[in-house]
Parts: structure tokens; sequence; C-alpha cells
């Protein structure tokens, strides 16, 4: 028997030759078994449906060729199988603005999936954020494009360095859950390309090896078989040469998936499989589309599997390591957004005798939503715990605890202390991944599935963009002892504070933190570091100031304005603006200067500490454009940095622009066009706190 295992060391010469000796030596059946996962409601039935209890196989693999197979295991908390490091949930890590933190982030959860014996990865989960109640939001960076696709390439980059295969998922226009199997999105050329594309575009550039395609409808066709995305703009355009593989269970509905340019239904073939195979007998699906998609496959498993590991061993002792737990705390030090303070914070280590921690949510495990992106770590800091265990050194005597369930005694045990913690926000049951018990129901699967079925759901998008009313009871009554009051939000996106921000003394968003937020947390509370983070979305004054959003909706449209875009154009002033956030000092912007080089803008700018604490600031450029050949947004974040200054020191930071993701998208010539004229270049440490200057091009 000829055997094709890949080998180290393999030029792509190498791999050529072996993937095409391949294809000549497999039958059609063995191609076909490559283009679908296998074994997976076998899995799920043996594992009480619990999901990445075990790597799943995904794809690839000819067993009798030797030819190896992918193997699948979920994020973007962290690798979904084991007991793997749980970081900050993925908004949270949005708000560092940190893609050199996120790509290591990546290798670890790289690491972490080989230790799991996974090969493949889904944690690459970068949909933009178009509306606050969108039940995902926390498994994605931010609402804004620019900023989602340096995030999502540097974890890509990050995973794909232990040659395990990243995927960008969901490949496009997944913006809303509960809907999110029917909807049809509608959505003009324009829109689509300049706001809801760029950020995938940027992580394939970046190398990302693999594309999940979403559940969704795109102008009438589900995205898991629409030529338009996934051959005509992915490889067309683009020059994509990986693979496309569906979203699970009900990622494609029709065999023509794969001439449209889906390369790997899964879990297992309910319309590929056999239904491939008799099309292409009877001359309905061409014999090119099985070679060309088993060649995709082909190609990437190899390229990795032939590509020098940096680890001599991937051993299982790697999750949740000291080494990686580190740098989970590090995310959470640096994704804290502190929203309001007035003086209150931080607060100082012995002179804090009684502490009072109000809410249910303070001793609660609350790491994110329970679907897919769900973690296992080995232990969670809760925020009672991490505030426990720095008691001591902080200089906490005493401290007392209440809830929202008996808010008389919450009151009371918190009337003489001396400050007031009241942990708020959000949990699984109020946001997350909307998974029917039925999901696999209507489709053609192996008999005993529909047994599996079960009424219950996880998750689902939020009917309410404020905090629960016995919370909002909760706060009130901490509010009426006269104590100071700070309020600690934990949610995955935005929490509506009308009707209480004007009443208590400091707001901290931690959104889901992670097996160390609690030690995050008690190091931001009592200044030894200071909150660093800034908004990845706009928090409104008004929900109406926010896009229309419908979570049962069979049909919406998507235009070009959402979040701060949408909030300059109606000239609606938010609550809190994107890319906001305070700190422990202050910080001041001057010498702002813009040159147009050849294919960039350069520009240059100083930033002084002129507080009394070292801290990180995170330095933001925004554009604004001629707007004459085109309606254009007010302005859009096209360059940001994360720089850390001593106090009173000062730094000189330089960031370029590059003049191609200046341009806008001509629906006559289905193409790029850069507007001449004059460009304003704003800069500062928020959306509504900018200096600006002038170039022209």
């Amino acid at each position: 028997m000829t055997s094709f295992a890949p080998k180290k060391a393999m030029t792509e010469q190498d791999i050529d030759d072996v993937t095409t000796a391949v294809l000549t030596e497999a039958t059609l059946e063995e191609k076909v078994g490559m283009m679908s996962g296998k074994g997976f409601f076998q899995a799920m039935t043996e594992d009480d449906r619990q999901w990445c209890a075990r790597p799943y196989r995904a794809g690839g693999g000819i067993e009798r060729l030797e030819v190896p197979a992918l193997y699948f295991t979920d994020g973007p908390r962290g690798v979904a199988g084991g007991n793997s490091t749980c970081f900050p949930c993925s908004m949270a890590r949005g708000a560092t603005f940190d893609p050199d933190l996120e790509m290591r982030i990546g290798e670890v959860m790289g690491k972490e999936t080989r230790a799991n014996e996974c090969n493949f990865s889904g944690a690459v989960c970068f949909n933009l954020l178009r509306h606050p109640a969108w039940g995902r939001a926390q498994e994605t960076y931010g609402e804004d494009p620019f900023h989602l696709g340096e995030m999502g390439a540097a974890l890509a980059v990050g995973i794909q360095t232990h040659n395990v295969v990243a995927s960008a998922k969901h490949y496009a226009l997944n913006s809303m859950e509960n809907a999110r199997f029917k909807i049809d999105v509608k959505i003009d050329e324009r829109t689509l390309h300049e706001v809801y594309l760029p950020h995938f575009k940027r992580a394939i550039d970046a190398g990302c090896a693999s594309v999940m395609s979403a559940y969704n409808k795109m102008n009438g066709e589900y995205c898991g078989q629409n030529r338009e995305l996934l051959t005509d703009i992915l490889r067309g355009e683009w020059g994509f040469d990986g693979f496309v593989h569906s979203d699970w269970v009900m990622g494609v509905y029709q065999p023509y998936g794969a001439s449209a340019g889906l390369d790997v239904e899964n879990p297992e073939p309910i319309h590929f499989g056999p239904k491939l195979i008799a099309g292409v007998e009877d001359g309905t699906i061409e014999p090119e589309v099985i070679d060309r998609a088993s060649k995709r496959i082909l190609n990437t498993i190899y390229r990795f599997a032939a590509a020098e590991d940096p680890l001599s061993d991937y051993s299982k002792d790697l999750s949740a390591c000291e080494d990686h737990v580190a740098i989970a705390l590090e995310a959470a030090e640096k994704s804290a957004v502190l929203l309001k303070n007035d003086s209150i914070l931080p607060l100082v280590p012995g002179k804090v005798k009684t502490l009072a921690i109000l809410g249910k949510l303070a001793s609660r495990e609350n790491i994110g939503d329970n679907g897919s992106s769900k973690v296992k770590p080995p232990y969670v800091v809760t925020p009672l715990e991490g505030l426990k265990r720095a008691s001591n050194q902080l200089g906490i005597g005493k401290i007392v605890m209440g809830d929202e369930d008996d808010l008389t005694k919450a009151k009371a045990v918190a009337a003489d202390a001396d400050a007031i913690v009241v942990v708020v926000g959000n949990t699984a049951e109020d946001e997350g991944e909307f998974i029917p018990g039925d999901i696999a129901l209507g489709a053609d699967v192996p008999d005993g599935l529909r047994d599996q079925a079960r009424a219950s759901t996880v998750g689902g998008d939020r009917d309410d963009l404020n905090i629960r009313q016995e919370q909002q009871e909760l706060i009130d009554a901490a509010v009426a002892t006269g104590r100071p009051v700070i309020i600690v939000i934990v949610s995955g996106s935005a929490i509506m504070v009308e009707g209480w921000h004007d009443k208590v003394d400091a707001i901290l968003q931690t959104f889901y933190s992670g097996m160390e937020g609690g030690t995050a947390l008690a190091k931001h509370l009592f200044g030894e570091i200071s909150p660093s983070g800034k908004l990845p979305f706009s928090v409104a004054q008004s929900a109406d100031d926010y896009p229309f959003f419908d979570k049962d909706a069979d049909e919406i449209v998507y235009d070009m304005y959402h979040g701060y875009s949408l909030l300059d154009r109606d000239q609606k002033e938010p609550r809190y603006a994107f890319g906001h956030g305070l700190s422990y000092t202050t910080f001041t912007y001057r010498g702002l200067k813009a040159q147009v080089e050849t294919d960039h803008i350069k520009v240059q700018v100083s930033v002084k500490n002129t507080g009394t604490v070292t801290a990180d600031e995170i330095v933001q450029v925004y554009v604004g454009f001629p707007g004459i050949e085109a309606e254009r947004q007010e302005k859009l974040l096209k360059a940001f940095q994360r720089i850390a200054i001593a106090p009173g020191s000062a730094r000189t930071v330089h960031l370029k622009i590059p003049l191609s993701i200046l341009q806008w998208r001509d629906p006559r010539t289905h193409s790029w066009r850069l507007e001449p004229g004059e460009y304003r270049i704003m800069v500062g440490g928020s959306s509504d706190d900018l200096i600006n200057t002038n170039v022209n091009l």
C-alpha cells in the first residue's frame, strides 16, 4: 500500500506533488469523505451532548492512504476541551486594544489545542457588533471593523504558530442570534465590503487558513452555499487558498454548496456525502468541484503537518499551566474599563476597614455563556474571592455581604462599610449562543438523534439592555446608605446605565473576565494597577439610538451605520463613547503631525502622563473623509496603539495608515477608489476627545 503520510520539512513543491498524487490515487468516495466531518452524532450521544468533550473529526482523512484528518475544538474564550485556561471573553480582550497580547493568547490556545489532541480551532470569532442585544456579543471584539481585523488577525497568527489551523468565523453578517438559522440579511455592495467584510480580509491576509461559513442568508441565499461570498469574493477578489467549512449541523442545505465554494460540511455528511457522490454520477456536480475542494483541504492539512513545531511536546499539563494563567490575568488586568470615577477610586489600602460586597454575581463563577465557547478551567476566582484573598494585603479588616434577595439586609450590612462594591450585569441565562434543544430536528440525520433532543435552550439575544430590576433596587439600597458606591458591570457588551449613573461614585466594566478576573478586580479597586481598557463599543443614552433590532425577524436590512458612526450621523450624544475609558492618571496630547507618504499617511503625536501613577494609554487615530464622491461616515478608526507612560513622562507615538484602507467601494465598477481631497486626521484617547489636523490626497 502506498503511504502518503506527511513528513516534516516538506517543501511547497513536495506538498503539491503529494496532494496531487493523493487525488490521483483516491476514489471518489474517499475524496467526498474528506469533505465532511465524521462521528459527531455518535460522540454527542456518548458524551451526553457535552460540546467538545473530545476532538471532533471535521474534514480530511483517508485511512487507506494514511492521509491525516482535521480534529476540531472550539473557542474563543479558551480551548473548549479539557480543563483549559479561561481567558476573559473576546469583548473584554477587545477592550485591551492590544494585538500583541491577543497574539500571545492565540499561542496559548494553539498549545492547549495540541494538548487536547486537536489541530483545528474555531476560536477566531469576530463578527461585527451591530447591536448590543446580540446574545453572542461577548464572543467578538467590538463594533469597529478595523479594530476587529487587527485583533482577529493577531489571534489567528498566534494559534497557527503551533501548527493548528485557525478558522475565521462566521462568514458573514452573523450579528444576531435567535434568528441566525433563518434570517435573510439584505445588504448593498458598499455596506458589505466597507463594513462587514474588512476584518475577514484582514485575517485572511495575515494567513488565517480556514473560514467557517455563517448560518444566516445574505440577499436570499444561505452563506454556506452563497457563491458570491465563497467564490467571487473570498477566492476571486481576495485570493484565499485555504478551505471553507460550514457551521455545525445546519450550515448548508443543498449539495450545490460545494459548487458554490463550501469545501467541508460539518459535523457530518447530511447534504454532502452520498448526495455529492450522486450529484457527480448524475452530472449535476462537476468532478472538478470535488477535486478542487479536496485539494484545498489536503494542501492545508499537509502544510501544517509538515511544519516544524515550536515545542517538542504538547503534553496535557500545558493546559492551564502557570505561564498560561499569568496571561489570562494580564488580559483581565488590561481589559477592565473605568467608565466613571468621582474621585473615589482607587481605594486606599489600609483605610477601608470594612468593605461591603453586594450582589449575587459577586460570588458566582460567571465566566460567560454556556454555548460552543464554554471553557472548563480548573478554578475561577470570583470578585468576592479575589477581594478576600487580597484582604490582608489591603488592610481590609472585614468583608460583609448581601444580595438582591434581601434588600433590607443588604442595606443594613453595608450601612457601616467604608466602601460598597455592587456587582451587577448578566449571566449565561441572559445572553449567549442560542442552542435549541432540537437543533438537528428536520435534518436528515442518523436514527436516534431525535431521541437526544431536549426542549431547553441556552442563551440568546437580550430583550432588555438594562440591568435586572432587582439589581437596580440593590444599587438604590446601597446608595441610600450614604457610603461610597462602586458598581462593577459583568456583561458581554453595552449595559444601559440611565437611571442610576448619576447616583453612584464609580463604574467599572469588567465584562466576563475569565478565571483570574477576581484577582484583577482587587488590583483595580485598590490601585495596584490602573484600569486601562477602552470601550470597544458605544453606550447610548437611549436604546432608540441603536439600529433597529428584532431577534425573531425573518429579514433585516443592514446599512453602513451602527455604533459610533450612527451616533455621529444622527448627532446623538452617547453616554460613553467608543474608545472611552478613564484611568488613575491623566494624559495630554500635543504636537500632532500627519504626512502623506507613497502608500500611507504617517501620523506622529506626543502623549504625556500628567498624573502621578504609571499607566497605559490607548492612542486612537480616526480619519474623516472628503465625502464628495460618495457618502462616508463622519469618522472611522484607522490606527491605534497601546503604550505605557510613567508619571511626568511623554512618549512620541508613530503610526501608519495605509491608503488602501481609506478607499470606498464603487458599486458601478465593483472596485475600490481613493477619493482625492482633504482628509481630517484625529487623534486622542477616545472617539469624543480628539485633536486634529488635515492632509490632502
